[in-house]
Order: structure tokens, then sequence, then C-alpha cells
């Protein structure tokens, strides 16, 4: 039996603010249980809703050295086990008491998280679990492979432990200046240095996860090469070149029993990919009408579920929406973010209250209505690691619209109107004409070549992107890791 512990800042269903919650929710539970036992650790925030943290169990306690504090912090471990998954709590409510996971000040969040990291490593043989590989995700984590061969390099517990950095997304690297690392870490001046932790002149809890561990992934292949370029990098790119032999991508899924169109229980209107095309009809009035919007089979749905950022390519958006919305088209978004693009898109429902729908809220459930319902979903995205959001819109027959990058370019397959293949449309250009092109091309198939359309959906539907081959891959990582990462 092989021992893995999953090491995060949030995970479904306890919380969540991305993608990066559910990866950790649903990989662990299609990892083959016969080979791997595999735990998840997480901070005990008190923002976790009661109907779980009222069934956390208590393990232990213990207090811990922290940085270069005189008097040592304390540890609870609390212990709950979820659909076959042992999950585990890093207690302290001075770090970890609050409204949300991640609050406003960077600084502060840095504190928290460097924490968490040496919590982990302290708990681990008090509880008794001894993993051979540690699967630390994204930034809040980076100092679990730096104190892995640094504070606790001389503990025997760790001696033949592993460590992975997962990057679900480079933009965020959680950065501030090296006194904040030496006072939180207590780690000796040689490491901030340009070769570790030092990054232009602050200190880089990312880089230091990346530097320090012994293997690397991202969430799609695409993706993996894109961040060794300048474009991509976000200044790390020279690092992941020189670790490029130990860098890999491996494309997310998505948990089909809970994205499952034939049995959501959030969605009125079921179907499959045989009765679609006339059962998506049905929920896309029903959303029409739920949203006061015209109800009219005719109209041509395109959606958007999104954080609302730059990343996300609403800028290209915003040049074209009063092109996008002529009067066969109805635009329903849903998602909050950066206040330009909240007021960008209520500035257009005021417009054009009969083809806008701007929900700046963020609903689990409407989510689900809007991927029933909308024949096309729109993720035009400046970059995109992996991207749910498409692999989503394929299962429930919505034909995703995307820029060819990252995860997006790995899962959606470009219409070929000659070859009669492909499960949606794409653009390669950074550009706003280029991206309403290919909407107007969406529109051309949709309304002139229905049955071309169909096929669309359909071909789109059979596609699998669960969790099932992607768990195969990790799998094959994690044996590959602990033979040696020989071969």
């Amino acid at each position: 039996m092989k021992n893995i512990l999953f090491a995060a800042s949030e995970c479904v269903p306890f919380v969540k603010t991305g993608g990066l919650a559910d990866v950790v929710g649903a990989l662990p539970k299609a990892l083959y249980k016969g080979d791997y036992d595999v735990r998840v650790i997480l901070p005990n925030y008190t923002c976790i809703p009661w109907e779980y943290r009222g069934k956390f169990k208590f393990v232990s306690n213990f207090y811990m050295d922290y940085g270069q504090r005189s008097e040592p912090m304390f540890v609870g471990i609390m212990e709950y086990e979820y659909e076959g998954i042992t999950f585990y709590f890093i207690d302290n409510e001075y770090y970890f008491k609050c409204d949300k996971p991640y609050t406003d000040s960077v600084r502060w969040d840095i504190e928290r998280y460097i924490f968490f990291c040496k919590a982990v490593l302290a708990a681990m043989p008090v509880i008794g679990f001894h993993p051979d590989i540690i699967h630390c995700h994204d930034w809040q984590t980076g100092m679990i492979p730096v104190f892995l061969k640094s504070t606790f390099a001389t503990h025997s517990f760790y001696w033949d432990t592993k460590s992975i950095m997962t990057i679900h997304n480079l933009k965020f690297q959680g950065v501030w200046d090296i006194d904040h690392f030496i006072y939180n870490t207590n780690l000796p001046g040689y490491m901030f240095t340009p070769d570790k932790l030092e990054f232009k002149k602050d200190a880089n809890m990312l880089k230091g996860g990346l530097v320090y561990a012994d293997y690397i992934t991202t969430v799609s292949e695409t993706y993996a090469e894109e961040i060794k370029t300048p474009y991509y990098g976000e200044q790390l790119d020279g690092l992941l070149c020189a670790r490029s032999r130990s860098l890999r991508g491996i494309l997310n899924g998505i948990d089909y029993s809970v994205y499952n169109p034939e049995t959501d229980p959030k969605i009125a209107v079921h179907y499959n990919e045989k009765n679609a095309v006339e059962k998506k009809k049905e929920a896309k009035r029903a959303l029409q009408k739920e949203l006061g919007l015209p109800v009219d089979d005719s109209k041509f749905m395109i959606a958007i579920i999104s954080r609302l950022t730059d990343q996300k390519g609403l800028d290209l958006v915003d040049w074209i929406t009063e092109r996008i919305v002529d009067e066969f088209t109805q635009f329903v978004i849903i998602g909050t973010g950066e206040s330009r693009y909240e007021d960008m898109f209520r500035y257009y429902q005021g417009r054009f209250p009969d083809r806008v729908s701007a929900n700046i809220f963020y609903s689990d459930a409407l989510a689900h209505k809007l991927y029933a319902a909308a024949d096309a979903m729109l993720v035009p995205s400046r970059f995109e690691p992996c991207g749910l959001t498409q692999l989503i819109s394929l299962r429930y027959g919505t034909v995703p619209i995307v820029r060819e990058t990252g995860g997006l370019k790995d899962t959606v397959e470009p219409y070929n109107e000659f070859e009669k293949c492909g499960t949606g449309f794409t653009f390669h250009n950074y550009n706003a004409d280029d991206l309403l092109y290919t909407i107007n091309y969406a529109k051309n198939i949709y309304f002139n070549h229905r049955e071309d359309w169909n096929d669309i959906i359909q071909r789109g539907m059979e596609k699998d992107f669960s969790w099932g081959s992607s768990a195969l891959q990790y799998q094959g990582m994690y044996d590959w890791i602990l033979r040696g990462m020989q071969g």
C-alpha cells in the first residue's frame, strides 16, 4: 500500500473558491483503493459549513515552534471521513477563524499558510500516517517541499518521503519580503537566494515549492509547455525550463457523478446524447422564463460561467458585446469578479434587457441550469491552465467556443465543416475580431446547418473527461517516483 497525502487550501465539499477545490475533492476518490491510501489535509477554517465541521472528530493537539516567535503555537488535528476518504484539518483559530478561506492581505495569508505547511509536517508523526508522497497543490502549500528538505531533513520519519508540487494557476505565487519569510520560517538567509526562494528581491512560496519538490505537475499538457515561455511563465519560466525533465502536464477531469445531465438534481429536464437536442430546448425555455428573457426556441443562447477577471478574456468580450447580442441571440452571464466587468455586463443588460441576462453572483444551481440550457459556452481566456467549464459544457451538450490555450486547446477539438468532425469552435490569436468571427461562424452552423450542429453536440457528449484516465496517469507517476524516478 502506497500512502499519498494531499495538502491543499481548499477542497469540495468543505470550502471552494475555484477549480482547485474540485480537483482535490475528486482525484483522491478516483485513485485505486487497492494500491493507494490517499488522505487529504486542509486548514480547519471556521467558514467550513457546520454540517461538516460539527462532525469533525478531535484526534490530538500539540504546540509547535513557529518561526522566530518566543512562544510555541497551538496545533489541533481534526479528522472526518467523507465518501471513503479520510480528511484531516489543522486547527488554529488565530489563523483559520475566518468568513472566507483567503483574506485581502497577501502578507497575512502567507503567514497563515507557512504555519499550515509546517503544521502538516509536524502533525503526521502524531497521527501516525507516514506519507510516501506528499502531493502539494498551489502556492499555499509551497513551503512543504522546502521544509521537507530543510527543517525536517533530519527527522527520520520523512527520510524516504517524496514531494510533488502541482501548479493549478501559475499567476498566484505567494510573494512578500524576505524578512517576513525569515521571521515566519526561521530558515537561514542562504536559502533566500535567486536559485532558491528569492524572487525579484522578495521571497516566493510557490517558487520554493518548485525548487525543492521532487517532481512538478500542472493541469494540462499544453499549459506545461506554455509556462516554460516568457508570455505564460509569470517570471518563473527560466526555473521551469531548468526543471523541465521533472515537469509534466496531466489533464484535470470532472466528477461525472456530479455533472451528469441524466441524473443532475439541479436541473428540471434530464437527457443524454440520444435525446439532448430536443430536451435542451425544454431546458432553454425553462431558463428563459426564470430569467425573464423572451421564451423562444429559435434564439441562440450563449453562456459565460466564470470569474470575471482579465484572465478570462473579458476585455475581448467588451469590444464585441454589441455585435454579439443581435436580435437572434441571448447572452447569459453568471459570475463575480472585477468591478469593471461586473458593471460592463450590468450595463449591457440595462441596454438590451431582452437579450442579456447578467447574474452578478455565483449560484451553483443556476450554473447547472445554464449548462443544460445554453447552446454555446464562451471561454475566450488569455490563459487557462486546464479549465473545467468547457469539460462540463461538453458533458451537457453545450458547444464550447474557446481560445486555443492551455487545457482549452487540449480538450476542445475545432469543428471542421469538410471532414464533419470536432466538438467546438476555437480561435488562436488573442484578438477580439477573431473571437467575433468564431462566434459568427458558430451561429452560421447553428442557424443554417442544424444537423451539423446537432452532430457536434453528440460528439461532445460522447467524449470522456471523467477522472478515470487522469487518475491512471497520476498512479503511474506516483509509482515511477517511488521507484526512484528511473528509466
